[in-house]
């Protein structure tokens, strides 16, 4: 956290197909501009298939901070809001529905002053200590190791665990990693055992340190890499079936924003580096905030500053292609990942919350910023293989928002939950006019759309209207084949500040589209301020 400034494809598309016959079902089709207009070609080039997104793209981040983890995630077992071991059921069940790839714990800014042993043993007899980074508060340390890897097994997902490289030391990781992960009888995993946990853990993400350039310890690069050889040395995975694709993968601290010194200073540091050490990944963290500290309303805002962060969002474009620019320097083979292991929307607080908790609402705009994010993830897949959106729950951009034993989706729910069938799918190339969207003096690009081939070999389009005030029309065309029919899903609402509560939590949902033949093509109309994903099939 920034204090400045693989299942089957086939079978998700059964489960997407039922869920729009219950929705066209349940409630009318989405709003759609009438026919008429000049068609926009979008064509896509399945023949020119680039490389895999990867789905550790669509990862969440879980901070001990706010009501992200307590309220959030942990409500504990004698608790009357629906549970297994003190996690709430509800939060699984829909964050299962999003495939979640990975989960990166315990933060963030929080990870420079977690302590792991304050986090194990007896409930009863773990230690209160504080939180200063989020809001002052006390941290009661329930929810430690052994709940944090219950967490990721319940929603399917994987760990992505963060170390202490700020206050902790290479000696009390390198023990965490044995408590996590040996087999063997030591001293470390019979305490894991006595603790209820008698086969090693499953690691695959390992964050050496957080922010070592800010709240992590305000390191200069070349500080930072002579602390972080001693992690990537000593923290080793001892899970022996861990090995080859499965292998863990140690990520460094890479670039705050533009600011390209850590960069330069890992990549060259990995180059040149000696047998004993090694990564596989650097990070990026990159915020959409309206400017330091974030001032923007969450709730309630027009299209002069949905425009701005919009354009503010784009950034991110150029970013990765400068830093992909110094790796490829380096790293020619593209060994190393970028892990854009921090991103989302950062703004003011709501009214009357505990500023340090970081609670703000979730709209459209936030939803269409999320596409505009992964869309940008996506075609650079050759070098970034990992991202986590920050956070998960009730926290920044979250997936969820919970109140006592209640629960709403957020816009951005929605959208990861339409996205699920670009994980592990072959990018498509694609060409489209994007046109633009125009507020003041600002010229953005209009409509931003990606495309990829699942492992069932179907054809996944994704297309974002950005315009708040045009609907637009697309004449779909897929080279060397035929379509026969496009139809999918489409998330849309009357403003761009839109946005779901528990009052009314279906204020923005997703609602059947498809395309219409017009003569002998595909025709999609798309409303204003839209995201729509779409499976397209060919004639047989």
């Amino acid at each position: 956290m920034i204090m400045r400034m693989t299942r089957s494809a086939a079978g998700w598309a059964f489960a997407l197909a039922a869920f729009i016959a219950l929705a066209a079902a349940a409630a009318p089709a989405a709003a759609q501009p009438q026919g008429g207009d000049e068609a926009i070609a979008l064509a896509l080039r399945p023949g020119q298939e680039g490389p895999t997104i990867s789905r550790h793209l669509f990862g969440q981040f879980a901070e001990h901070l706010g009501t992200g983890i307590y309220g959030g995630v942990w409500v504990g077992e004698e608790s009357p809001i629906p549970n297994v071991r003190g996690i709430r059921s509800d939060v699984v069940a829909a964050l299962r529905a999003l495939r979640v790839p990975n989960v990166r714990w315990p933060g963030g800014c929080f990870a420079d002053e977690y302590h792991w042993r304050d986090g194990i043993g007896p409930r009863a007899q773990r230690p209160t200590t504080l939180n200063p980074n989020w809001g002052g508060v006390t941290e009661s340390n329930q929810f430690g190791t052994h709940e944090f890897f219950d967490f990721v097994d319940q929603i399917g997902s994987e760990a992505y665990v963060s170390l202490n490289l700020a206050t902790g030391s290479p000696r009390e990781a390198a023990e965490w990693l044995e408590y996590m992960t040996t087999p063997q009888p030591t001293r470390l995993g019979r305490e894991r055992a006595a603790n209820g946990r008698a086969d090693p853990y499953r690691l695959l993400l390992l964050g050496l340190g957080n922010e070592s350039w800010g709240c992590g310890g305000a390191m200069s690069a070349d500080h930072y890499v002579e602390e972080m050889k001693s992690y990537a040395r000593f923290a080793r995975n001892f899970n022996p079936d861990q090995t080859g694709e499965n292998a863990m993968r140690r990520i460094a601290v890479g670039p705050d924003g533009a600011s390209t010194a850590y960069t330069e200073a890992v990549m060259q540091a990995w180059r040149d580096k000696v047998w004993s050490w090694d990564i596989e990944g650097i990070s990026l963290h990159y915020y959409t905030t309206g400017g330091w500290p974030p001032s923007y309303d969450s709730a309630r805002f027009g299209t002069r500053e949905y425009a701005a962060l919009i354009a503010e969002t784009l950034n991110i474009d150029r970013l990765i292609s400068t830093h992909a620019a110094i790796m490829d320097r380096h790293d020619p083979e593209r060994r190393i990942g970028l892990y854009v292991d921090e991103w989302g929307v950062w703004l003011a607080p709501l009214p009357g919350t505990n500023p340090g908790f970081l609670q703000q609402q979730s709209t459209l705009r936030d939803a269409v910023i999320a596409a505009l994010n992964l869309n940008i993830f996506a075609r650079h897949a050759e070098r970034v293989r990992g991202a986590n959106i920050a956070q998960m729950v009730n926290v920044l951009q979250p997936m969820i928002f919970t109140d006592g034993p209640r629960m709403v989706l957020t816009p951005t729910y929605h959208l990861f939950r339409m996205y699920v069938p670009f994980q592990e799918a072959r990018f498509v190339p694609l060409q489209l006019a994007a046109g633009t969207y125009r507020h003041g003096d600002l010229s953005l690009p209009r409509l931003d759309a990606i495309a990829a081939r699942a492992a069932d070999g179907a054809l996944w389009l994704a297309v974002t209207n950005v315009d708040p005030e045009r609907p637009a029309s697309l004449s779909l065309n897929v080279e060397g084949m035929h379509l026969r029919s496009a139809a999918g899903e489409v998330l849309t609402a009357p403003r761009v500040d839109s946005h779901n509560s528990l009052d009314a939590p279906d204020a923005v949902r997703p609602r059947p589209i498809a395309a219409r033949v017009d003569g002998t093509a595909l025709r999609l109309d798309l409303p204003a301020t839209s995201v729509a994903v779409l499976r397209l099939e060919a004639e047989r």
